[in-house]
């Protein structure tokens, strides 16, 4: 009996909006990482005052793609230039569509010569594989679902740590018994531990200096704890589920953005290929925000600010739609900074709303009328501060704009998207994305 495909879920459900609004929507966290270990507020301030660690091990899809064509068939499908890719660099893959919608991003990590490495959620990747069937390129693929997700159970093939924070550097120093090579950002470097193979990812979050150490899974609790202990002497913090969450909300990065895939009828035969229970026809949508048609869900990269890594020196999927792009008014990335007042009081019921996390769509207004949604939304301590990542039209960009958010959950299908449904109203200010100062300015100088 033939598996059930996106397509079938979404002709069931009536349309992709119908398959996929769900009022309420639980914000996704990662799964089998405990959800606190000292509390969400230490744990986000562990990364900006002192050193956090934090356990990225569970919930990325990774999938290896090896052989002659492994280049040619992500430089096919991806924006990114692959003329200046190095073996231990990792980049920011971005996959797009013939119409110039992102599909989703996702960390490439040149492992060899005709060996990639490509994780996150597994949007990219499906796109990745079955363009490379299609397309009869010479690769293979292994892939490591997440834990929550792997058949079977069972432990990931890679551990993965990051160490962030001000005193990271001297957290690593004392791990390794000094500092690490001088690495550029996004690049890696292999290193031991007591004769373990580690490769040291020089990579960060909200604006601090950091690593991410990556290995194999029979090493990842002695190397936990090797961490654990050399920290305890400078206040090492485990971060959970829910503080790891956050940090995106203050560095500027978008997570899971629509993939631009339901409607293009040339991509029938790919609905097809997709399962219906993957992360296409799961990763739900809500919020104020709402509108029959998906299209209206989808988003450029250039929105996202991936428009540096797009590489107009070769041939790829949606570059002609991009290029013409280049030309059309689009949205901009901003961080909203909601009104601390008003957070109160439509969140906390009149109190401190302790942590919110949201990947809701949200309508934000002005005086004129809709001019953006937010993407992601979080509580980002001091107390009562919450961020919003959010699209907006260019003209209510500029930091020091005063918009407002419309907090609420629309029904779906059945009823106006412009009804006024009496939802609260939280008053916002605009400010520049990446929110944190060090993360706009010397965070991304060494790169």
């Amino acid at each position: 009996m033939a598996m059930p495909t996106l397509q079938n879920a979404i002709d069931q459900a009536g349309s992709p909006i119908k398959l996929l609004w769900q009022p309420d929507a639980e914000p996704w966290t990662p799964e089998v990482v405990d959800r606190e270990y000292s509390g969400w507020r230490q744990e986000q301030a562990a990364w900006h005052e002192g050193v956090a660690l934090l356990n990225l091990s569970h919930h990325m899809y990774d999938m290896w793609i090896e052989g002659p064509d492994a280049t040619k068939v992500l430089a096919d499908h991806g924006t990114n230039n692959f003329e200046k890719f190095a073996i231990g660099q990792a980049k920011q893959y971005v996959p797009v569509t013939r119409e110039g919608h992102i599909v989703t991003d996702g960390i490439l990590a040149r492992e060899g010569e005709n060996k990639y490495l490509l994780s996150g959620i597994p949007a990219a990747q499906h796109w990745v594989q079955y363009h490379a069937e299609k397309g009869g390129y010479d690769v293979e693929f292994v892939t490591d679902p997440s834990s929550a997700f792997r058949p079977g159970g069972g432990d990931p093939k890679l551990f993965r740590y990051q160490i962030q924070g001000p005193l990271a550097a001297e957290l690593v120093e004392r791990v390794f018994g000094g500092p690490l090579p001088e690495t550029k950002f996004f690049h890696s470097t292999a290193v031991s531990l007591d004769g373990r193979p580690i490769r040291a990812l020089r990579h960060g979050m909200a604006g601090q200096a950091g690593y991410e150490f990556i290995g194999p899974w029979e090493h990842a609790a002695y190397v936990h704890e090797t961490f654990l202990k050399a920290g305890e002497p400078l206040g090492l913090v485990q971060v959970g589920a829910l503080a790891y969450a956050t940090p995106s909300v203050e560095s500027g990065w978008i997570p899971s953005p629509v993939p631009g895939i339901y409607t293009d009828p040339d991509l029938a035969d790919y609905r097809t290929y997709l399962p219906m229970f993957g992360i296409e026809g799961k990763r739900p949508l809500n919020g104020s925000y709402f509108s029959e048609d998906i299209e209206d869900f989808y988003v450029s990269p250039y929105e996202l600010g991936y428009g540096k890594v797009i590489h107009f020196g070769h041939d790829f999927v949606g570059r002609d739609a991009l290029q013409k792009a280049k030309e059309k008014p689009l949205r901009t990335k901003v961080t909203l900074l909601l009104d601390q007042d008003d957070v109160r009081t439509v969140l906390g019921q009149g109190e401190d709303p302790g942590f919110v996390l949201s990947y809701a769509r949200h309508r934000v207004e002005s005086a004129t009328g809709l001019v953006g949604m937010t993407m992601q939304s979080a509580s980002i301590d001091p107390v009562g501060a919450v961020l919003a990542q959010t699209l907006i039209d260019a003209d209510h960009a500029a930091p020091g704009t005063e918009v407002t958010v419309v907090w609420g959950e629309h029904p779906g299908s059945g009823t106006d998207p412009e009804a006024d449904l009496g939802f609260p109203r939280i008053r916002a200010t605009v400010h520049p994305a990446p929110f944190n100062q060090h993360a706009r300015t010397l965070y991304r100088r060494n790169r």
